[in-house]
């Protein structure tokens, strides 16, 4: 039987960016966001599941930043002289998701 390695799956790229990545970050918040939506609701902010799928990219930059990881993403967004495109899919997703927060009463 042969086993996926980490490394393998790491390596289908689109745009230098690893798919698996993606697609285990959208998950973990997919997973997490019933509890995140719980936590947010007893401070009376009300955030869909939908939104917080439009976080998932913000969200890691943020975290990136504050465990002083520099990943490709990071490096583009944070550059100021271009990456134009990285910077409207994260600001735009982060606006999308801002759309749906409700304050509870």
């Amino acid at each position: 039987m042969k086993i996926i390695s980490l490394s393998f799956l790491r390596q289908f790229r689109i745009g230098g960016f690893a798919i698996f990545d993606f697609a285990l970050a959208f998950l973990g918040i997919l997973l997490l966001s019933p509890l995140l939506s719980k936590i947010f609701a007893k401070m009376g902010i009300e955030i869909p599941r939908r939104s917080w799928l439009f976080f998932t990219l913000p969200i890691s930059i943020i975290a990136h930043l504050l465990v002083g990881r520099m990943t490709p993403m990071t490096k583009q967004f944070l550059d100021p002289n271009g990456h134009y495109l990285i910077k409207a899919i994260i600001i735009g997703s982060f606006i999308l998701g801002m759309i749906s927060i409700k304050r509870i009463k």
